[in-house]
């Protein structure tokens, strides 16, 4: 069983919330005064965690200098494969509504593309095996915590992935600022699959031929492009805001709930 080293408050917070993997150890910083560390601490105990108070210098060489006093020793995260995930889709276990990345290697870019991935409540983040940034404790740092929450595939090749979801009724819109039609104009609104591509490449030619529709985010500024991470948030919350249609009063007010 592979081990990690998760560190920080919320990736270690997260990872004993969510209890998708196991937590061998909590590691507490020795003479910290900090109240959200014996608020973690209580958490871990309560869960029946061991918990050990080891030097500043320990959790460093451990976790690296960004730990916040705090690590934990854990498992693996669970990881489905492309038949797993198909299984789910069909079941109705997994919401047909997923985030594809082809080829992000930048592990904040993927750790903020998998944050809003959760908080949008899409169903799954496929990943390849091959050429993306590893899911492991520096994506969980950068998504601060949200990858314990996440459900997450590992494919082998993402274009085989594509024509396995479409039988399912997914569509796939890929993001493309230079040939993509407008997002504002596209429908997001039903089972869909949006793939973003790499830092700087965007998507690989073989995959975007293999999507239903293209879309771009419109820009107007002297800057050509968004971040990765900050266009597939976009794209994400255009396509839940379609999802989620609020009802209007007669004279164009959104009507209060």
């Amino acid at each position: 069983m592979t081990r990690e080293i998760l560190y920080g408050f919320h990736p270690v917070g997260e990872a004993l919330r969510a209890g998708r993997r196991r937590v061998e150890a909590v590691l507490a910083s020795q003479g910290r005064g900090d109240r959200r560390l014996e608020v973690l601490v209580a958490e871990a105990e309560a869960r029946q965690i061991p918990v050990r108070r080891v030097p500043p210098a320990e959790l460093t060489a451990l976790a690296g200098p960004h730990h916040q006093g705090v690590a934990a020793r854990v498992g693996p995260l669970p990881v489905l494969d492309l038949d797993g995930l198909c299984n789910a889709l069909s079941d109705g276990a997994c919401l047909p509504w997923l985030l594809i990345l082809d080829g992000v290697v930048d592990p904040q870019n993927l750790g903020a593309l998998v944050r809003t991935a959760v908080c949008a409540g899409m169903g799954a983040v496929i990943l390849p095996k091959d050429r993306s940034a590893r899911p492991g404790p520096s994506v969980s740092k950068a998504s601060a915590g949200a990858l314990e929450h996440a459900r997450l595939a590992v494919v082998t090749n993402i274009v085989a992935a594509l024509q396995a979801l479409k039988p399912l009724g997914l569509w796939i819109a890929g993001l493309d600022k230079n040939d993509g039609q407008p997002l504002f104009a596209s429908d997001l609104s039903g089972p869909l699959a949006v793939v973003v591509g790499a830092e700087g490449k965007g998507i690989r030619p073989l995959v975007r031929r293999h999507c239903d529709f293209l879309v771009a985010v419109p820009q107007a500024g002297p800057i050509d492009s968004l971040n990765a991470s900050v266009a597939g948030a976009v794209v994400i919350y255009e396509s839940w805001r379609q999802r989620h249609p609020r009802p209007r009063a007669e004279n164009g007010m959104i009507k209060n709930r």
